[in-house]
């Protein structure tokens, strides 16, 4: 090839070039898609989990309903209030005052408490249990199955299964609420981190159907309600409850239950 042609293409790649760089550039600038500088700072200060625990989907979708307004600054239930005032200051606001809130599980049936029915070999996921007579091996169809779907999605390794039930670890628990919604007896919730006492069982069966299945299931017998100074315990439906807001934390409820059903948080 001789140098004339080189010199020719050499040139013809540099225009080439030049072009296509002003091209882009131009693009760049016509197609810029603007961010919302409140957005990003948002984006920014959450922990970046992507949990999903706010409602949204990760933390991109948060920050950007927060920077809209559609969603309040101390929405991340893993950043907690310190987030939240962080957010509220980059939003200029004020941040409510958030109560921590941590995971429960409402059921002490263990291996050793609650009576089971047969034996299961099979797929170990409690979602599956609909799927087999009486909704598990275990009697008590309102308890805990111990196959640990629970501690399988949660993000911050806060729930394990322990001889057979599952057990939250207050501390690493950031309420994020997957563990809520993969549960299918609906047997843990959010309660407050500074709460007293709790009922830990989920059967609504009458005394004596839940005295055979489980040892420490609430038989609806009302003597927590009777005796509680502050008011704060009702009977539904074969089944106690505690009133946080109303609980001192006194706890004569624990005290006088007979299946010792009602816990300390």
């Amino acid at each position: 090839m001789s140098v004339t042609g080189i010199v020719t293409a050499a040139v013809v790649v540099g225009v080439v070039g030049i072009f296509v760089g002003l091209f882009l550039g131009v693009a760049g600038i016509k197609f810029k898609v603007k961010v919302d500088e409140k957005e990003e700072a948002v984006l920014a200060a959450l922990p970046g989990n992507n949990c999903g625990g706010c409602g949204f989907a990760g933390c991109s979708g948060l920050a950007a309903a927060i920077a809209k307004g559609e969603a309040p600054v101390n929405a991340c239930p893993v950043g907690g209030e310190p987030v939240g005032q962080k957010i509220a200051e980059i939003m200029g606001v004020e941040a409510e005052a958030s109560v921590r809130k941590v995971a429960f599980v409402a059921c002490q049936g263990d291996c050793d408490k609650a009576k089971k029915d047969y034996d299961y070999y099979g797929i170990e996921d409690c979602r599956m249990m609909s799927f087999v007579p009486g909704g598990g091996p275990k009697s008590c169809n309102s308890g805990c199955l111990g196959f640990g779907t629970c501690a399988k999605v949660c993000p911050f390794d806060a729930i394990h299964v322990v001889n057979g039930v599952a057990v939250v670890d207050r501390e690493a628990c950031k309420a994020c609420g997957k563990c809520i919604s993969v549960c299918p007896k609906k047997l843990i919730s959010l309660v407050p981190y500074e709460g007293k006492l709790a009922v830990a069982c989920s059967s609504s069966d009458k005394g004596p159907v839940t005295m055979k299945a489980c040892q420490v299931g609430c038989i609806g017998c009302g003597i927590c309600a009777k005796n509680c100074p502050a008011q704060a315990v009702t009977v539904t439906d074969f089944h106690a409850v505690i009133d946080q807001e109303k609980c001192t934390g006194c706890g004569t409820c624990a005290e006088k239950c007979p299946k010792k059903a009602i816990v300390k948080l």
